[in-house]
């Protein structure tokens, strides 16, 4: 037996499957996050789709995984303090592109050097200020971002730069041309900061996953999702983890169209927390022209093009306080189901919600609950005394709101401890919704029952009740999350299709045709391409939303674990890229590797280009895990027409090697 185990580490779970090319998805298992070491999510889950499977550490023969972790860091300002070495840029330069803001007050260094567009030396480097500092020492840097002035046409001063660090402080050093070949110094070194500053982060998991694996007996290489739904290996994941960011959206693309065959559709993949929106071109996702946005970065690093909305299932329903109606509204917070606590913690949830069900008018905080998420042995230190309180009153089970708090010191404290984590409250949720109307069962159908009641009951601006019953406010609900499910499919193909204003989804004609209302003009409005419902909800709520827009709705098997399965399907893509320049008449300069060379004759450029680019790809796709590999290649010529005459101004240059990881034996 030969199995492949794909992992997908998402915001509430990790998600395993394991994989065989003939029969495709053998098992599937679910594991909760650790969000304080996602390997131990990543463990027991492993530990789940073996069992489920029944296979040996020995049939195991590939694993992969998705990750949030380099995503969640930057958004979360985490990460190593590193050092900045700006080579031929000027203090003025950091506040382009976002630059000082992502330094975060960490060291900057300004070095002489640099090259001009065309890859000449505009200034000789100088590292006695580098070196100067390098011996005074650096306390608490892990790492080294290093960015020089246009280092894509001639990367040789970084490359100097970067060996010095490396002989002098033993630290990682991250070029900024080698992850990215676009023009940009500042938003270049932007993205070799974020680099820098996730490498730490990144080793640990890798090796924590190894040794975990290593633990378990199985031998098999470890790969990693890129951000554009390619496999790269842990070795190159630990050198360049900016390339993971948007790795779980790029997989579920990726896992969509394996499992549904489509190579043209609408990938919408709805969560606990968030619905994730992406396109499927040629059976590939969608690419975001401008680099990959993250945590209010605008990188160049090349991965999905993602859109994201707060909504998903466990979404908080909420009452809109600035309307007389109090019309409903849905996230961004994530909330824990009262129908999925109450499976574990039957007695104390039914009981608190029958005490509120008689209180008239019932607690403002009726129907919700606190749950501790602190991690057995978690130190407490810093925790307030408020905090303490709280959680010694919490760390044994649940506790009703109502009589838990009495206070805004308390509020805040328990405020204070979801944001980090700590705790986690329970309410009323689309998922709860759902079981009122008898659309997912798999939870306790009474509890969400009175918890509806009770909400229900709120009052509105005007001083009447929310709605009359639980059911009435569950339709309500459901129909919430439609429209704006509905909405955000419509901006995301709106923006695909290049109409540029924001709102267009929830413009009133829009709404007219997802209404059918029809007068003198009809509306319609459909899309061409199916939409691919994914997640656990997904078969829940897409076929209301697909026949609101008119479309077609694609709900796979198994679209519950489909980044878990596009961790595991994707192939190992590594694409080199050239640049051939004409600094004057007659002279066609090649931009490859250190030194930019000169031909008389473009064809003869080009040639050698194709060759270099194609040993340089096909290397590193074997580095990375690669077997039977596929060579191809691009070339784009840009010209301008001075004079009447035809003049050539550049070429850009590609070769891509792809092919399936290699597998253990």
């Amino acid at each position: 037996m030969s199995i492949m185990i794909g992992i997908d580490t998402g915001g509430t779970f990790t998600d395993a499957v394991a994989f065989d090319d003939e029969r495709g998805v053998a098992a599937k298992a679910k594991a909760l996050t650790t969000r304080r070491d996602l390997s131990l999510g990543i463990g027991a889950a492993i530990d789940a789709v073996m069992a489920e499977a029944r296979v040996a550490p020995g049939d195991i023969t590939l694993v992969s995984m998705s990750t949030t972790l380099a995503t969640n860091a930057i958004v979360e300002g985490q990460g190593g303090r590193i050092c900045l070495v700006m080579i031929g840029f000027s203090e003025a330069d950091l506040d382009k592109a976002g630059l000082r803001q992502a330094a975060a007050g960490d060291e900057v260094i300004f070095l002489n050097g640099g090259h001009d567009a065309h890859g000449a030396e505009t200034a000789p480097l100088n590292t006695a200020p580098l070196a100067a500092r390098l011996r005074q020492g650096l306390p608490g840097v892990t790492g080294f971002a290093v960015a020089g002035h246009f280092a894509v046409r001639n990367p040789s001063h970084e490359k100097a730069v970067a060996d010095l660090i490396r002989a002098e402080a033993g630290m990682p050093a991250t070029c900024s041309h080698e992850l990215s070949a676009r023009l940009g110094g500042p938003k270049r070194a932007l993205t070799t900061v974020l680099n820098a500053r996730l490498i730490g982060l990144i080793q640990h998991l890798i090796a924590a996953t190894e040794t975990l694996l290593a633990e378990r007996g199985i031998e098999a290489p470890l790969m990693v999702v890129r951000g554009d739904g390619a496999l790269i290996s842990s070795t190159v994941a630990s050198e360049k983890p900016i390339e993971t960011i948007l790795s779980g959206p790029a997989a579920s693309v990726v896992g969509a169209a394996w499992l549904t065959d489509c190579k043209e559709a609408i990938v919408s993949d709805i969560g606990g927390t968030t619905t994730d929106v992406a396109v499927l071109r040629n059976g590939r996702p969608a690419i975001d022209p401008e680099g990959a946005r993250v945590g209010g970065w605008r990188t160049m690093v090349e991965a999905v093009a993602m859109h994201t909305v707060g909504l998903g299932g466990d979404s908080e329903v909420r009452l809109d306080e600035s309307a007389l109606d109090r019309r409903l509204t849905l996230g961004p917070r994530r909330v824990m189901p009262v129908s999925l606590l109450a499976v574990d913690h039957a007695a104390l949830v039914h009981e608190a919600l029958d005490r509120q069900l008689t209180a008239e008018p019932p607690p403002d905080d009726a129907g919700r609950f606190a749950i501790s998420t602190l991690r057995h042995g978690a130190t407490t230190d810093g925790f307030t005394p408020d905090e303490l309180a709280l959680l010694s009153t919490i760390a044994e089970g649940p506790a009703p709101l109502d009589r838990l708090l009495g206070g805004r010191a308390r509020a805040s404290a328990l405020r204070r401890m979801v944001a980090r984590g700590d705790a986690a409250i329970a309410g009323f949720c689309p998922s709860d919704a759902a079981h009122v109307l008898g659309m997912h069962k798999a939870w306790d159908r009474e509890a969400a029952e009175k918890c509806a009641t009770l909400f229900a009951r709120r009052r509105t601006g005007r001083g009447s009740a929310a709605a009359a019953n639980a059911g009435e406010i569950s339709r309500a609900v459901i129909a919430t999350l439609t429209n704006i499910s509905s909405e955000t499919l419509l901006e995301v193909g709106f923006q695909e299709d290049g109409y540029g204003a924001a709102g267009l989804g929830a413009h009133e004609l829009a709404q007219a045709a997802m209404n059918r209302r029809s007068g003198l003009i009809e509306m319609t409005l459909r899309f061409r391409q199916p939409i691919i419902g994914l997640g656990a909800s997904a078969p829940v709520y897409y076929p209301a939303i697909a026949e609101r827009l008119g479309s077609q709705v694609v709900i796979p098997d198994h679209a519950d674990v489909a980044n878990a399965v596009g961790a595991v399907v994707g192939r190992i893509r590594v694409v080199k890229t050239a640049l051939i320049s004409s600094p004057s008449a007659g002279i066609y300069r090649l931009h490859l590797d250190e030194i930019p060379r000169d031909f008389a004759d473009l064809n003869e450029a080009v040639a050698v280009a194709e060759n270099m680019l194609g040993e340089q790809a096909t290397e590193e796709a074997r580095r990375n895990g690669a077997d039977d590999i596929r060579l191809s290649h691009q070339r784009e010529d840009k010209t301008a027409t001075v004079e009447g005459s035809l003049m050539f101004m550049e070429s850009r240059l590609s070769a891509s090697a792809s092919g399936r990881p290699r597998f253990a034996h």
